[in-house]
């Protein structure tokens, strides 16, 4: 039987990443734009892989590890898109939707984090 919840989590991340694939395309690729991109691309594209990690965890504990490192990168790609964001490379109108996704991803992997250290505690 299929985790639907975790199927629909995985879906959000591949359009997520495809997302930031399309918009680092978007970027100039001049010095500060290739390096702007290339850090987004890593981290931003690494998150929905690291999740797939996680469903496949042998443990709580090695579930929690790598969730932890979902975490990280989503905060490390809200971090480049608010440079852009701030630096203005990118209009406002197309990061506010990425921005927020970025942010709902970041609060479902934290809950979820957190509702496995309370399972694992009882």
């Amino acid at each position: 039987m299929k985790n639907l919840k975790g199927d629909d989590i995985s879906k959000r991340f591949i359009e997520f990443a495809s997302r930031i694939i399309l918009m680092t395309k978007a970027i100039e690729k001049d010095y500060i734009g290739k390096h702007i991109s290339l850090q987004i691309l890593r981290s931003g594209t690494s998150c929905g892989a690291n999740y797939e990690e996680a469903r496949g965890a042998e443990s709580d504990a090695d579930f929690i590890h790598k969730l932890k490192i979902v975490l990280k990168e989503l905060r490390e790609t809200l971090f480049w898109l608010h440079v852009i964001h701030t630096s203005e490379i990118i209009s406002t109108e197309r990061l506010q939707s990425i921005i927020g996704e970025t942010e709902e991803l970041s609060n479902i992997i934290a809950q979820s984090i957190i509702t496995t250290q309370e399972r694992k505690r009882k």
